[in-house]
């Protein structure tokens, strides 16, 4: 069981960085990395819980819109608009960079603004984060 529990807290701090919350998983992985849990494990768990975080702003993002007439929304059209015009710009392959600091968690949310197909978004979502936490792993010191 005690096993359980340093895994359980990399799933959670990368599930809550990857929404628009302000949060990072590196430093928690980093940790486990450096008391010498299991890597691919470590990279697997990180990997699988950040793009599900993703996968929560897409979906957050496809409902958005669904409130744009109510006072309390936050987003006037022309942000939307201008949001929508710079993801299009740049299309799908805009999602291999979900991982970036500051624009990566609203381009998921975009991303569900403008309907992308899931399928879509958890491929290329998840191929970005693998490759982000892959070399964040690879450049910790040997234990």
């Amino acid at each position: 069981m005690d096993l359980f529990w340093p895994y359980l807290s990399l799933a959670l701090s990368a599930f809550v960085s990857a929404t628009l919350l302000p949060f990072g998983s590196e430093l928690v992985l980093m940790g486990l990395v450096h008391q010498g849990y299991s890597l691919l494990l470590l990279w697997l768990v990180a990997t699988v819980f950040n793009t599900l975080g993703s996968v929560l702003n897409w979906y957050l993002g496809k409902q958005l819109l669904n409130f744009q007439h109510k006072s309390w929304f936050m987003f006037k059209p022309a942000q939307i608009e201008q949001a929508s015009n710079r993801f299009q710009r740049w299309g799908l392959p805009s999602l291999l960079l979900a991982w970036l600091p500051v624009i990566g968690d609203p381009l998921t949310l975009v991303a569900g603004v403008l309907k992308v197909r899931l399928l879509w978004f958890v491929l290329l979502v998840g191929l970005g984060k693998g490759l982000r936490y892959g070399v964040v792993i690879g450049l910790m010191p040997a234990v």
